[in-house]
């Protein structure tokens, strides 16, 4: 899927179900302890059992820095960019 692609999305199914769609932003979450606490928790637990995993682009060497930079600015990658020491 290209990045400029929407995402498709199952209204008839979510509508039919009554079901609840919630969206937060990063602010909202870092502002409020509690949800913070709860956001690291998950995100750590989902880490641990291989349930989350990040998307990763690309990976450079560090003697390709400028290159990376350049990838990035492109705004061409969909996930994450390394850069290995």
């Amino acid at each position: 899927m290209s990045v400029c692609e929407p995402t498709p999305f199952p209204l008839t199914a979510v509508l039919s179900k009554t079901l609840t769609l919630r969206g937060y932003l990063v602010h909202d979450v870092i502002r409020i302890p509690d949800w913070l606490t709860r956001a690291k928790a998950f995100i750590l637990e989902g880490v641990e059992a291989d349930a989350l995993r990040p998307v990763i682009a690309r990976t450079f060497s560090f003697e390709q820095i400028v290159e990376a930079h350049r990838y990035l600015e492109s705004n061409e990658q969909f996930g994450k960019i390394v850069v290995t020491l």
